[in-house]
């Protein structure tokens, strides 16, 4: 068995991995032809699709909206026997519906309530949420290419 083979998630282990994490690096590309990177929290709705939202004025949602592609990546460790991580190449959907972004950003801040500029009660949250829709959009990222690694597998064996 190649080490590759040996480090690679199933489905499930991708699942897993992504349902732990919280920040994602989308890349996408601008109209000079370059790679923009940004991070951005997130949801695992796996195996089907990541969702996010953000504000539509975004450098990344304006790269979206003229090429609905890119690559996200979610990673974790910090030594060489630790590192994990998921990157997949995806289509995406910008989503402008307020009901739907409402919703995306409800998932997406029930994630998160301690970081918050609110209290994390429900309330505030849903208030929070309602302030923000008219600044956002829902993204969801569906993969059409998946690439998993992780290094644990290789039981110190580099």
């Amino acid at each position: 068995m190649s080490r590759r083979d040996m480090i690679r998630m199933s489905d499930n282990e991708v699942a897993d991995f992504l349902a732990e994490g919280f920040v994602m690096t989308c890349a996408s590309i601008g109209s000079t032809g370059r790679t923009h990177l940004a991070p951005i929290w997130y949801v695992s709705d796996m195996p089907t699709r990541v969702s996010s939202w953000t504000y539509g004025a975004s450098q990344k949602v304006r790269n979206l909206r003229s090429r609905p592609t890119a690559t996200i990546q979610v990673e974790s460790g910090v030594a060489y026997g630790e590192l994990r991580g998921v990157s997949m190449e995806c289509d995406v959907e910008i989503i402008d519906d307020s009901d739907l972004v409402t919703s995306i950003g409800m998932e997406v801040t029930g994630r998160f309530p301690n970081v918050l500029p609110i209290d994390p009660v429900e309330d505030d949250r849903t208030e929070f949420v309602a302030m923000q829709v008219p600044k956002r959009v829902g993204l969801r990222f569906y993969p059409t290419r998946i690439v998993s690694w992780d290094h644990r597998k290789l039981q110190g064996r580099f």
